[in-house]
């Protein structure tokens, strides 16, 4: 058990989960950031404010990011090809968001305005196309 262990826990894989980890972490901070500087409401404000549309609809963007974020973990083959898709699965997100704006009227007021059938759309759609964005940058077996 003890040589198993010692086997999967060696110096490279250690230092590959923390250098995936690190880079995982700055990316979702960034993510963050940006979209909320992207957005014309601002959420973190709303969210200490006690508005409950502005932290599901946060919340779905960032777990529509990190669905595929860690999807590309999974299958990258290098820190810079998780980097560089990892920012693409964010620019996808930012555009979801962009697009669900032009749907939803209003979109960024009714967040404000505390309105949780505007957040849970825009949660709705931000999960689901990170779930397609993940599912297209899964590596076919072709």
């Amino acid at each position: 058990m003890l040589e198993a262990l010692s086997i999967s826990l060696n110096k490279f894989a250690v230092v590959g989960f923390l250098t995936y980890l690190l880079g995982a972490a700055v990316l979702f901070a960034l993510f963050q950031f940006v979209y909320t500087r992207m957005t014309p409401h601002k959420e973190f404000q709303l969210i200490r404010d006690g508005n409950s549309a502005a932290a599901v609809a946060l919340g779905g963007a960032i777990i529509g990011f990190a669905i595929p974020a860690s999807n590309v973990i999974a299958y990258s083959i290098s820190l810079l090809d998780f980097v560089v898709w990892a920012l693409i699965a964010a620019v996808v997100q930012l555009v979801a968001f962009l697009m669900t704006s032009l749907v939803l009227k209003g979109a960024s007021q009714r967040i404000r305005n505390g309105e949780i059938a505007a957040g849970i759309y825009v949660a709705a759609v931000a999960i689901s196309v990170g779930l397609l964005n993940a599912a297209c940058m899964t590596p076919s077996q072709n």
